[in-house]
C-alpha cells in the first residue's frame, strides 16, 4: 500500500486546536521531553510546514520573524524553529521536504534565514546550503548587548535578500528562554 503524503503550509493563526496539539505532541516526542513551553512559544506566530502521512502528522517546522543586527543593519530574519520528524519516519526525506518549504518562505519574505542547529543536525543544514556563522554571537537584552559564546558554533544563516558575510558580530533580539 502506498502512503498518501500531504505537505501543508499555514500561519499559526490558521492552525486549529487539533493541529496545534498534534504539532506539540510531535515536538515533545522528537525532542524526548526536552521541548519546553517557552520553546513552543518560540515556534508560534509564523509560518508552519506540516507533513502528514495518511492524515497523521509526521514532520513539522516553522519560520518566525526576528530582527538580527549585523554591521549596523537590522535584518528582517526568518528564524527556523521546531523542526522535527517522527522517529519512525526519519531518513526518508521528510525533514528535507519541511526545510525546502521553509527555505522558500525565507527566500521570498526575508533578508536572511537563521537557526540554531543541534550538533547532530548541523550536517543536515550545511548540506542544504546553510552556513555556520564564523563571527561572534550576542543578544540585545533589556540591559544591553551581551555575548552568547555558547551559540557561536551552532548558529547558521541562509542568505536570502541580504549577504551579510559570515564574520563580525551577529546580534539577535531578546526573548525568554534560549535566545538563539
Amino acid at each position: 500500500m502506498i502512503a498518501m503524503t500531504e505537505v501543508r503550509t499555514a500561519h499559526s493563526a490558521d492552525l486549529d486546536a487539533d493541529a496545534r496539539k498534534a504539532i506539540r505532541m510531535l515536538l515533545d516526542a522528537a525532542f524526548e521531553g526536552d521541548f519546553s513551553d517557552v520553546d513552543w512559544d518560540h515556534a508560534l506566530g509564523g509560518v508552519h510546514v506540516l507533513v502528514r502521512e495518511d492524515g497523521e502528522l509526521i514532520a513539522h517546522g516553522a519560520v518566525v520573524q526576528r530582527r538580527l543586527l549585523h554591521a549596523g543593519r537590522a535584518l528582517r530574519t526568518g528564524y527556523v524553529e521546531g523542526v522535527a520528524v517522527r522517529a519512525d519516519r526519519r531518513g526518508q526525506g521528510h525533514g528535507a521536504r519541511v526545510m525546502a518549504e521553509l527555505e522558500r518562505v525565507i527566500r521570498g519574505g526575508y533578508a536572511l534565514g537563521a537557526l540554531s542547529a543541534a550538533d547532530d543536525a548541523a550536517g543536515f543544514y550545511a548540506a542544504r546550503g546553510w552556513q555556520a556563522w564564523q563571527g561572534r554571537t550576542c543578544v540585545l537584552t533589556p540591559s544591553g548587548m551581551e555575548r552568547t559564546p555558547e551559540d557561536d558554533g551552532s548558529t547558521y544563516v541562509l542568505p536570502a535578500g541580504a549577504a551579510p558575510g559570515l564574520t563580525g558580530v551577529l546580534v539577535c533580539d531578546w526573548r525568554d528562554g534560549a535566545v538563539w
